[in-house]
C-alpha cells in the first residue's frame, strides 16, 4: 500500500483521540480556554455526565467573528505570540482543542467582544452548518452536544453517566483550586452541584472543594528555594484517607498528575502514615517557565522538570518542616460536653469469652466507687466526668488494676502462650512454652474481623446491627453516587445505606461484627475504595478490599487498654483463625523471641 496524505476530517478525528478521551477531557480544554481568556466567572452545565451536553460560559475577553473562524482551525492559537513555546504561561497553547472537539460532536461557539455584536458558529462533526449574529453578554459560550454520537467505536468505551460526571466534576474542582480569584459553578441535569465565591484565599478554596474539616486539620506550606516557590496546605497525618485521590498537585497553576511529585509527598509522610493510608494535600509549585516543560503530554497533565531532584527535595523538606511546626497537633476532637457524654465502655466479663464487655462483679464496683482519702486533681476530673455520664453507663475498663478472677493459665497448651501484659497500649506480651510472643493488637483483631466477615458472607449474608439513630454522613456527590450504585451489595455485607439528598448518605445499620465504630470514617473510606473499582466488577469480586476496609474500622485500636481476659481471648481466637499471622495489609500480627534468642541477648549463650 502506497503512502497517502490523510484527509482533514480524519486528521481531526485522530487528534481528537489524543485530546478528547471523554467528556471530562473536552470540559478541561474549554474551561482552560475560559481561564486563559481572563474570565472572572465560569459556569459549567452538564447533561448525562457530559455525554449529552457540555456547556461552558465565561465573561472573558471574547472573540471577533474572524477570530472565531480561525479558532476552529487546527493549530491556530492566540497564546503563542512568538515561537518560544518553552516560555508559555497559559494553560492551553496548541490550538487543537476546538477543532478536535468539533470533529466528533456538534459544537456551538458564541462569543462577543465588549463594545461589539455577538457572533455564532455551529460545526457538526467537522462540517460548518450555521453562522450568524448572536445575542449574549460579553464573553464566550461553548456548547458541545452528542459527543462521539457518530463515532460508535469511541462512544461504546465511555463509562456510565455517573462515572463521567464524577470525572468532569473532578476536572472543575482541580481548576477551581488553582484559581481562587475566579468564581466557578457546575450544574448537572438542572441541579447545582458546585459553587464557589471569588475572590477567596487559597486554604479556604481548597477546604471548600475537598473537606470543610481540612481547614482545622491542616498546616500551611510556604517555602522558597532557588527561585522555586512551594505553597499550599497539607493535612495532618491523622487526617488521612484510604486512597491517594485526595492529593492535588499544581505546577504554575496547571493541575498535573506527576509521579515525581506524588512520590515526594509519599516520602514526606513516610514515617507518619501506615502504608495503606494517604495524606490530603494541595501543593502549588511556582517556578520559572524555563525550568519545566509542559509540552510532554497530549492533555498537558504531565510535566518534566529540569532539576527533578531539587524539586523533590523542596517538596519533602517543605512538607516535613510544616508538619514539624504542627508539633503534637492531631485531628480535632469533640468538645468537652460531647466527651463527657461519651461512654468509654464496660468492664470485662470474668469468663473472658470473646472480646465484648460484660458486667463487673460487685467487688470491682466497690473498688471504683470507694471514696479516696486524698483525691488528686486527676481523680477530681474523673469524678466530674463520671457524674455527668448517664446512670446506665458502666465503669470504664479496669486496665492494670484488675483483680484476678482465676489463677493465670499455663502456657504449655497454647501455641501463642498466655498474656502477661501490654506495652504502649498497642502490643500484647505473652509467654509461650518456647519463648516470648509480641502481638500487634490492632493488626491481629483486624484479621480476625475480616475472617469472620468472610465466613458470614459465605453463609449468605453478614449480620447487621441497626443503629439506634440513623447517622447522616456528608460526602461529595460522586462519592454518594458510587455508594448508591452498590447499595444492594453493601447490604449483603451488613451495611444498610440510603441516599439522603445530593451530598449525603443515611446509615441505618452496620455489620454487627464491627461493633460501635466510626461510622463516618467507614463510609468515607468505602467511598474512596469504590472509586478505584472497575464498574464491571461486583463487590464480591473485590471482597478482600471492601471487607478489609470494614474490618479495619471494627478492630481493636492501638492505644486501647485491654484487660488480661481480653488479651487471652484474642490470642485463643488467633490460634484457630486461618491467616491470622498477617493483617489485611500484609504486615505481621505477631513475632516470637525464642528462649535461645533471649539468652543470647543477655550473654548466657
Amino acid at each position: 500500500m502506497s503512502i497517502r496524505r490523510l484527509p482533514e476530517h480524519l486528521v481531526n478525528r485522530i487528534a481528537a483521540g489524543e485530546v478528547v478521551e471523554r467528556p471530562a477531557s473536552a470540559l478541561k480544554e474549554l474551561v482552560e480556554n475560559a481561564i486563559d481568556a481572563g474570565a472572572l466567572r465560569i459556569a459549567v452545565k452538564l447533561a448525562a455526565g457530559g455525554i449529552d451536553l457540555v456547556e461552558v460560559i465565561d465573561d472573558g475577553c471574547g472573540m471577533t467573528p474572524a477570530d472565531m473562524a480561525l479558532a476552529l482551525e487546527r493549530h491556530a492559537t492566540s497564546k503563542l505570540p512568538d515561537e518560544a513555546i518553552e516560555s508559555v504561561s497559559t494553560l492551553g497553547f496548541r490550538g487543537e482543542a476546538l477543532p478536535s472537539i468539533a470533529s466528533v460532536a456538534r459544537l456551538t461557539l458564541e462569543s462577543r467582544v465588549r463594545g461589539a455584536d455577538g457572533w455564532r458558529r455551529v460545526v457538526d462533526n467537522g462540517a460548518l452548518v450555521e453562522e450568524g449574529p448572536a445575542a449574549l453578554p460579553p464573553g464566550t459560550r461553548v456548547r458541545v452536544e452528542g459527543l462521539f454520537d457518530r463515532v460508535p467505536a469511541r462512544r461504546k468505551f465511555l463509562r456510565s453517566p455517573r462515572a463521567e460526571y464524577g470525572a468532569s466534576l473532578d476536572v472543575v474542582r482541580r481548576l477551581a483550586m488553582a484559581r481562587p480569584d475566579i468564581a466557578f459553578s457546575v450544574e448537572h441535569d438542572g441541579r447545582r452541584a458546585l459553587s464557589t465565591n471569588a475572590p477567596e484565599d487559597r486554604p479556604g478554596r481548597v477546604a471548600a472543594l475537598t473537606d470543610r474539616a481540612l481547614a482545622e486539620n491542616s498546616v500551611a506550606i510556604d517555602l522558597e528555594r532557588e527561585g522555586v516557590r512551594l505553597g499550599g496546605v497539607a493535612g495532618l497525618p491523622t487526617f488521612n484517607r484510604g486512597v491517594a485521590d485526595h492529593q492535588y498537585l499544581f505546577v504554575n497553576g496547571r493541575p498535573v498528575k506527576d509521579r515525581l511529585l506524588a512520590g515526594a509527598v509519599r516520602g514526606a509522610y513516610a514515617e507518619m502514615l501506615a502504608r495503606d493510608r494517604h495524606p490530603v494535600v494541595a501543593l502549588f509549585l511556582d517556578l520559572p517557565a524555563d525550568m519545566v516543560d509542559v509540552n510532554v503530554h497530549p492533555a498537558k497533565t504531565e510535566v518534566r522538570f529540569r532539576e527533578p531532584q531539587m524539586i523533590r527535595g523542596l517538596i519533602v523538606s517543605g512538607l516535613r518542616r510544616a508538619l514539624d511546626e504542627a508539633g503534637h497537633r492531631s485531628v480535632q476532637r469533640p468538645d468537652e460536653a460531647a466527651l463527657a457524654a461519651w461512654q468509654p465502655g464496660y468492664s470485662p466479663s470474668p469468663s473472658g469469652e470473646g472480646l465484648g464487655w460484660g458486667s463487673a462483679p460487685n467487688a470491682t464496683l466497690d473498688l471504683l466507687h470507694r471514696p479516696t482519702p486524698h483525691p488528686s486533681p486527676e481523680g477530681e476530673g474523673l469524678n466530674r466526668v463520671m457524674e455527668r455520664r448517664p446512670a446506665f453507663a458502666m465503669p470504664p475498663p479496669l486496665a492494670r488494676a484488675e483483680p484476678a478472677w482465676a489463677p493465670p493459665p499455663e502456657s504449655v497448651a497454647h501455641p501463642l502462650g498466655v498474656a502477661r501484659g501490654q506495652v504502649a497500649k498497642t502490643y500484647i506480651v505473652a509467654e509461650a512454652e518456647d519463648g516470648l510472643v509480641l502481638v500487634d493488637q490492632h493488626a491481629a483483631h483486624e484479621r480476625l474481623v475480616l475472617e469472620r466477615m468472610r465466613a458470614a458472607l459465605a453463609g449468605g449474608r453478614v449480620a447487621a446491627q441497626a443503629l439506634l439513630l440513623p447517622e447522616v454522613v456528608e460526602l461529595d456527590e460522586p462519592a454518594c453516587d458510587r455508594l448508591e450504585a452498590r447499595i444492594e451489595e453493601l447490604g449483603e455485607l451488613g451495611l444498610d445505606l440510603e441516599r439522603f439528598g445530593p451530598r449525603a448518605m443515611l446509615v441505618r445499620s452496620t455489620p454487627a461484627l464491627l461493633g460501635q465504630g466510626d461510622v463516618t470514617g467507614l463510609i468515607t473510606d468505602l467511598a474512596d475504595e469504590l472509586a478505584a473499582f472497575d464498574e464491571a466488577l461486583s463487590l464480591k469480586e473485590r471482597l478482600d478490599h471492601v471487607a478489609a476496609t470494614m474490618a479495619c474500622h471494627g478492630s481493636v485500636r492501638a492505644g486501647r487498654v485491654l484487660s488480661v481476659a481480653e488479651m487471652n481471648a484474642l490470642l485463643r481466637e488467633m490460634e484457630v483463625t486461618p491467616h491470622s499471622g498477617q493483617c489485611n495489609h500484609g504486615r505481621p500480627t505477631w513475632v516470637k523471641l525464642a528462649h535461645g534468642d533471649i539468652e543470647k541477648l543477655f550473654g548466657r549463650k
